[in-house]
């Protein structure tokens, strides 16, 4: 999906959870000028539009979006059909507005799935940016982190979100459903492979070396 014009883009977004990322983001991004990007878990399109706008308005870029629009435990009830169809208008918009090529590739799937296909199809140390934001499952998001890593290049770098979030449950957070000890185990696990970068506290940053 491409487009070139200067709209200004109008969004649908049903609340605020990535306000808090935007000026790491925006330090971040202007000093890597990421222009292949992978994001894992779109949801309504916040950080995907805000990469967009952001890319897009400096150069031409490629953006692969992973999600099944199914939602995960904690989004029961949820009308999931619309949410991906706020996503669908929302980087639209987002297109219409940047004067470069964004190169939109929307993956519907399962992101270990997906992550599998693109290292088949040669995307193996490819992408520049990488942000991790699907499940919430520390299952998921460890084979989240490990797949993905082989897409990134040496000197890309990689975004967790939701590094503290936990659901509040009757019994008291399960370890299972939250990211932190996925995402902690990875780093340890690749602590040979990585530098971790100053972040807020609700995201964790990570280098491939």
């Amino acid at each position: 999906m491409s487009f070139a014009n200067s709209a200004p883009p109008t969004y649908e977004f049903s609340n605020d959870w990535f306000a808090h990322a935007k000026p790491a983001w925006s330090q971040i991004l202007a000093q890597l000028r990421p222009v292949k990007i992978l994001e894992v878990g779109s949801f309504e399109g916040q950080s995907t539009c805000f990469l967009i706008e952001t890319q897009g308005a400096r150069e031409a870029c490629e953006l692969h979006c992973i999600d099944t629009w199914q939602g995960g435990i904690e989004h029961d009830g949820a009308n999931m059909p619309l949410v991906e169809q706020r996503f669908l208008r929302n980087t639209k918009a987002a297109c219409h507005s940047v004067p470069h090529q964004v190169d939109l590739r929307i993956h519907k799937s399962r992101s270990d799935f997906a992550l599998a296909q693109l290292f088949v199809q040669g995307y193996e140390s490819y992408f520049d940016f990488i942000y991790i934001d699907g499940s919430h499952q520390a299952p998921d998001v460890l084979a989240d982190a490990v797949l993905a890593f082989r897409l990134l290049r040496a000197g890309g770098i990689m975004a967790f979100d939701d590094y503290l979030w936990a659901e509040v449950l009757p019994g008291g957070i399960d370890m299972l459903r939250i990211p932190k000890p996925a995402i902690d185990a990875f780093i340890n696990l690749y602590f040979r492979q990585l530098r971790v970068l100053p972040a807020p506290q609700r995201q964790i940053y990570i280098e491939k070396l």
